[in-house]
């Protein structure tokens, strides 16, 4: 494949900047996808990469309700300081949530007090507007298996 289509697997470098032009995202790590899947990304990121070729490049805006969501104040917790082990640290991550909610719940402790300690489960770039430029750096048609799946399978 010579463009940016349903059932190409991309390769974009890219670099992810907040309004501020603070870096979010340095882009060490390119990020590969399958484009047209629910599971690949951004709807906003995949309608610029359509119809683009290798080499060619997008500069995207996504406020919060394109990228990770509005900031929600009532997903910050506070939760008994007894209930956590004495070496917790803040920024440590970990899976919560009660049986029977759908989804994997990930909480940030953001403070430890004497008597509590404050859980985020926001996404870390909830509320942020970000800034996001790419470069495809590779198309390849998607194997078989990957389009049965609706994602990349990375090379084992």
């Amino acid at each position: 494949m010579s463009t940016v289509e349903n059932g190409v697997v991309v390769t974009l470098n890219h670099r992810v900047t907040d309004i501020d032009g603070m870096l979010v995202d340095d882009g060490d790590k390119p990020i590969v996808y399958l484009h047209g899947s629910p599971e690949g990304i951004f709807p906003k990121l995949a309608a610029a990469l359509e119809g683009k070729r290798v080499g060619e490049s997008i500069t995207v805006t996504l406020p919060p309700e394109d990228a990770f969501g509005a900031f929600r104040d009532e997903l910050i917790l506070a939760e008994p300081r007894g209930d956590f082990p004495p070496d917790l640290a803040v920024d440590t991550v970990f899976e919560g949530g009660k049986e029977g909610e759908e989804g994997t719940v990930y909480f940030r402790v953001t403070a430890i007090e004497d008597e509590h300690v404050i859980l985020d489960a926001n996404h870390p770039l909830a509320g942020m507007t970000l800034i996001f430029n790419a470069t495809v750096a590779a198309i390849r048609d998607a194997t078989p298996e990957e389009l049965a799946q609706e994602q990349w399978r990375p090379d084992e």
